[in-house]
């Protein structure tokens, strides 16, 4: 054979080699890559081919699918009192992507989850019918939290003490999913303003805005207090001068009632009328090490705390001098905090110093409702001596029946809880925060649930933000609802 004819054959050869190498490589290695990438249609028509599976509270769905017009995506999300449940849901959006627990389970909601496969669909890759994500929500808390916060900007949690389930969780304003849920939505995104809305309504208040706690943060400065032995009960006078000077400066610090019988004050007198002198000195006699140990036994700092949607960290700072230290003593300086983080404060207290894990997902089925996950409620974990929080348990109906908390008394129950109003803005130049966190049990029943509501702005004017005035009655409201079911 001629030379020039074999040299031309060997390189055709090796060009088909090199087109069966890249083709065998594309196809065994980077199939996956490729069909999971953004911009692959194919992903989000197939996503959409059929109804999505439901995101369940209480045995009904408040999630749906309709058939669209003439569109290549032949299904869109669908929602029942989707501002009701936006802050448990989410949104699943053909244009905009997939929030919370939609996004979460969006591969069992659509049908692709590995779990729901029988063998025969694995080896096919056929779609299956889609599974459903069963919540804890009780939807007459759900309800109550809704309605209670109203038009007002903030947030609210309630939990069950004892197994972590998540009962209820709104943030507001809220906003309705369904009207984002199709490709043809813009105008709907751009009418509500959702992305340029300075209240944000797409941001999860309830797990997602850490703001300044104030003074519901006394109840972690008063467990570190009887926890390291500083005061031996919450009926022991403490060291408290009235005014108090901050630790090497010249600032007075004020407490908010000047009548309040707070010098040296026991702790019980200082949560009853919200002390600042007390809980100030309180934490620059125990330093921030013991202080943010306290906090992080709550649940502070904790950067992966999943509901299964992650909760942005609370924060107890380091790195301060006895100055800051003692301003954090009230819930100020650096600290921030979530409602849900406040809630898990509650809920350890009443649950004799155990926090139990929160979630607000029982278990994820397939469509025949077989089991996929489960999520326990047992998971705890010791926070405080038992007796502990029983002497603050004690305190906090002690705020409730006779100090800054009457505004969350409900009859024939056990109602414990803590005021907070937050500085807001440098030299708190904008509107405080309004805050309580709480629990309640039933007197009869024994059931219990624990609460922490925020309110970042009503319009009220100044002189009128509270926590008893303005967060208590919320958490009131949710805490009886939780009683009644």
């Amino acid at each position: 054979m001629n030379k020039t004819i074999r040299r031309a054959s060997v390189f055709c050869l090796l060009m088909v080699l090199a087109l069966l190498v890249r083709a065998t490589w594309v196809q065994a290695y980077e199939a996956r890559a490729l069909a999971d990438d953004e911009h692959n249609r194919r992903n989000t028509i197939a996503q959409y081919a059929q109804p999505l599976g439901d995101i369940i509270v209480a045995g009904s769905p408040v999630t749906g699918s309709k058939e669209t017009d003439g569109d290549d995506l032949r299904y869109k999300r669908t929602y029942t009192q989707g501002d009701l449940y936006a802050a448990v849901t989410g949104y699943s959006s053909q244009a905009y992507g997939a929030t919370q627990l939609e996004g979460i389970y969006s591969d069992v909601l659509d049908g692709t989850d590995d779990r729901l496969k029988n063998p025969a669909d694995m080896l096919t890759g056929e779609r299956t019918d889609p599974g459903d994500v069963l919540t804890t929500i009780d939807p007459d808390v759900q309800k109550a939290a809704y309605e209670a916060l109203g038009d007002d900007r903030g947030a609210a949690v309630a939990m069950d003490p004892e197994s972590g389930r998540i009962l209820g969780m709104v943030s507001s304003p809220s906003y309705d999913p369904s009207d984002i849920s199709g490709t043809t939505d813009g105008d709907a995104w751009q009418r509500q303003k959702l992305l340029d809305d300075t209240s944000k309504p797409l941001v999860n208040r309830a797990l997602r805005q850490p703001l300044p706690p104030g003074s519901t943060f006394k109840l972690v400065v008063a467990s570190a207090a009887l926890e390291n032995g500083l005061y031996g009960s919450v009926d022991e006078p403490t060291d408290s001068p009235d005014p108090y000077t901050l630790p090497g400066t010249s600032t007075v610090l004020s407490n908010e009632n000047p009548s309040a019988p707070c010098e040296n004050a026991t702790l019980r007198t200082a949560l009853q009328y919200s002390c600042n002198n007390v809980f100030a000195k309180v934490a620059a006699d125990l330093g921030q090490d013991k202080l943010k140990a306290m906090a992080d036994a709550f649940g502070f700092d904790t950067e992966e705390l999943d509901v299964p949607v992650r909760a942005s960290q609370s924060v107890y700072p380091t790195g301060m001098d006895k100055a800051q230290t003692a301003l954090t003593g009230i819930g100020q300086f650096e600290v921030t905090a979530t409602p849900m983080q406040m809630a898990m404060v509650s809920a350890a207290l009443a649950n004799g110093g155990e926090l139990a894990s929160p979630h607000m997902v029982s278990k994820v089925t397939d469509s025949d409702g077989s089991t996929l996950q489960e999520f326990p409620d047992s998971d705890t974990e010791r926070v405080v001596k038992a007796s502990t929080a029983k002497q603050l348990r004690s305190a906090m109906v002690t705020v409730v029946d006779e100090g800054t908390g009457s505004n969350a008394k409900i009859d024939g129950a056990e109602v414990g809880g803590k005021t907070g109003t937050a500085q807001n803005g440098v030299d708190n130049s904008n509107t405080p925060y309004a805050w309580f966190t709480s629990y309640a049990k039933d007197d009869s029943t024994g059931k219990q649930v624990a609460v922490a509501v925020v309110v970042e702005d009503s319009g009220a004017a100044r002189s009128e933000v509270s926590g008893n005035g303005l967060a208590a009655p919320i958490a009131q409201k949710m805490m009886k609802a939780a009683l009644k079911g």
